[in-house]
This record gives C-alpha cells, sequence and structure tokens, in this order.
C-alpha cells in the first residue's frame, strides 16, 4: 500500500494555504492534510453542536448561501440549511421540481442566473456527472458539491471520516469494507478516495455486476464474496441498492441480494469483535443492512453520521468563505 503523503511542517502553512481551494468540488481535488484539516476544522463545531449552550454563530451574518438541489435529497438538504443557518447565513433553497430548468432551462443559464443573484456561496447537488463542476466554472462565488450523479460527494466522505476518526481515534491500518452498490454510487468512490488518503486499508464488497471496474484505481481491493470483504474489518460501511440509477437486471431479487449480500448479526460477526457499522442513508432494511444492525446501540454509528453531517459543513461553508469575509490569512 502506497505511503500517506506527509503534511508540509505547520510552519511553512498559515491561512489560505491550509487550503487554497476556492470551491469544493470532489475528494480528488484534496491533499490528505487538506483533508485533515477540514475534519479538525469539524471536531470544534461537532464538539459545540453537542453542547447546551447556544448554537448559534454569526460569522456569515450578511451573507447568502443558495441550495441548489435539482435532485431529490433529505439529509444532505436539511443537513446544509442547518449547517448555514447556525452560521447566521441568509439561507434560501431552490426546489429543482419548481425551477426553470424543468421548463426548458440549459444548466449554463442556470448557471448565469445564479450568479447574477451575487450568492457568496451556492450548495449543489445533480443527477449529472460533472454538473456541478461546470456551474462552478460560471459562478464568482464557492460551490460545494452536494452530489452529482455516480461522480463524487464529498462532504459526505469528510462525515463518515470524521465520525470514524472519533470512535476509532485515527486511520493508519484501519481495515474499511465500503459494500453494496458500489458501481452506482459517488458515496463509495468519494470515501474509498478519502480514507484511502488517510491512511486506511480499503476494500470495496460487491457483487460482480455492481463493482466498478478498475476500482483499484480509487484506492480500494476488490472482493465479490461478502464473507472475505468482511473478515477482520474494524468498519462496515453498506449502501443501498440505487435501482433509480440501474438500466437492466444487476441483481436476481431483493430477497436474493439480502442472502448473499446483506449485513445481519450473523454476517456482522465475521468483522472484528468492534467493528463499526455505517450507512450513508435512506436505508433500504431487510435488504442491504438488517433493522437489528441498523439499530445496534454500541456498534451502528448511522445517526452519529448524520450528526457529523453538520459539523463538518458548517466546517466547509465557513473555510470556503473566509476569503469573502476578509479573514486574515484567507485573501
Amino acid at each position: 500500500m502506497p505511503q500517506t503523503p506527509a503534511a508540509p511542517a505547520s510552519s511553512d502553512l498559515s491561512g489560505r494555504a491550509l487550503f487554497p481551494h476556492r470551491h469544493l468540488l470532489s475528494i480528488a481535488d484534496l491533499k490528505p492534510w487538506e483533508i485533515r484539516f477540514l475534519l479538525d476544522e469539524a471536531e470544534q463545531w461537532a464538539r459545540a453542536n453537542r453542547g447546551h449552550a447556544r448554537k448559534h454563530d454569526d460569522r456569515l451574518a450578511g451573507m447568502t448561501q443558495i441550495n441548489a438541489f435539482f435532485e431529490n435529497s433529505t439529509r444532505t438538504l436539511l443537513s446544509f440549511e442547518i449547517a448555514g443557518k447556525r452560521l447566521g447565513a441568509d439561507v434560501v433553497n431552490m426546489a429543482a421540481a419548481t425551477s426553470s430548468v424543468k421548463k426548458g432551462e440549459t444548466l449554463i443559464d442556470t448557471a448565469m442566473t445564479l450568479n447574477a443573484m451575487s450568492a457568496d456561496v451556492i450548495v449543489i447537488r445533480h443527477a449529472s456527472s460533472g454538473a456541478v463542476a461546470l456551474i462552478a466554472d460560471k459562478v464568482d462565488c464557492p460551490v460545494l458539491n452536494a452530489g452529482d450523479g455516480w461522480h463524487q460527494h464529498p462532504t459526505q466522505a469528510l462525515l463518515d471520516a470524521l465520525t470514524i476518526r472519533r470512535r476509532k481515534g485515527g486511520f493508519e491500518g484501519l481495515v474499511v469494507a465500503i459494500c453494496g452498490d458500489v458501481l452506482h454510487s459517488r458515496v463509495a468512490r468519494s470515501n474509498m478516495l478519502c480514507l484511502a488518503a488517510l491512511g486506511a486499508q480499503v476494500r470495496a464488497v460487491a457483487p460482480p455486476t455492481l463493482m466498478p471496474p478498475q476500482v483499484e484505481m480509487l484506492g480500494a481491493t476488490p472482493f465479490t464474496r461478502m464473507d472475505e470483504g468482511l473478515e477482520g474489518a474494524d468498519v462496515v460501511m453498506m449502501l443501498r441498492l440505487q435501482n433509480e440509477r440501474m438500466d437492466g437486471a444487476f441483481i436476481p431479487s431483493a430477497r436474493e441480494y439480502h442472502r448473499l449480500y446483506g449485513l445481519t448479526p450473523e454476517r456482522l460477526a465475521i468483522a472484528k469483535p468492534d467493528a463499526l457499522v455505517m450507512h450513508p442513508g435512506p436505508m433500504n432494511r431487510g435488504v442491504e443492512i438488517s433493522s437489528t444492525v441498523a439499530d445496534h446501540p454500541d456498534r451502528s454509528a448511522i445517526t452519529e453520521q448524520v450528526e457529523m453531517g453538520v459539523a463538518i459543513r458548517m466546517a466547509c461553508l465557513d473555510v470556503l468563505t473566509r476569503a469573502a469575509r476578509g479573514v486574515e490569512g484567507w485573501a
């Protein structure tokens, strides 16, 4: 396994040098130390959000955040909305069902319209891979990718990494099994890149029909037998079957899929005794994961993932708007 690149000396880094990116579009754009920087920034918000004191912070007061979601979402949209409001931003949600895109407007025209509204930060989810990067190239403010097609979902990977770090303490030598519909999952792609960059040993576990070609290039070792992929795993991350992205018969049936690849208590026992169970949601209970495992009080970190999502998105919104706010060292 390739060695994780060492971070530059802290004495050489200050302000904008810590995170030189204008947008957050893909985990592939980030160096390991830039990922760790975002995790460290999010940690303070994770602690603050758990406290009993007032959670509101005014550092984004007077700034406008547009959440432009061209694809349905519950967790991600709500998480970004809560994150922006806790930072004091004026948050506007743009519903795709009522947008001009439904009337035939091109993506470029939509980008120009959003830019003309002088937003300070735009969060975008789109069903087409690369659409978010296309919009980012046309606007004058930072853009955060909230998921684009099969491509990337960087804040999901970051919140998953934060959850793992808080539970396991670090990543070096950790065995993480990402299981299920890897082929159609932007979450899997972002997580494989992120966790491999941080030093984890990542496994992609899926039926042959749901395994991406050349998955090793994303930093993962492929396994097509569930039991082999789970053996000795420290973290088991389940993925839902994305039937809406499937064009053809990828599995015999949901029942047969559960029998061969569903995470049950018996199958979880193959992993390490303290293996952490994760799922980005929404879950198909009884298909990729049983309720007994999903709701396990000690092993499941699924609700904690949702909690860390708010902290990560607060950190990303804060960091990407520092230059516009004139924060020292971020001009």
